[in-house]
């Protein structure tokens, strides 16, 4: 580890909850790259698809809690 990213994180550690959390982020953004134009819409698409539907009955609207359930009882195997 060069000297210098060892003083930034002795810089970081001083730092607070909230500023620590707010570096973690914008390090985040930068190293995923630019956000990509189409996927807001994408998401939409999808969620109108997905409600579109459960409301004309070809889907069956699974309860959170039975998700959530299921999952810790795979992730326990």
């Amino acid at each position: 580890m060069s000297t210098a990213v060892a003083e930034i994180k002795a810089k970081i550690r001083e730092l607070s909850l909230e500023d620590k959390a707010d570096l973690i982020r914008s390090l985040i953004a930068e190293l995923d790259g630019p956000p990509d134009a189409d996927v807001e819409n994408a998401w939409l698409i999808e969620a109108q698809r997905r409600h579109r539907e459960i409301v004309e009955g070809k889907v069956q609207p699974i309860p959170g809690e039975r998700v959530f359930a299921n999952l810790r009882g795979r992730l326990k195997r």
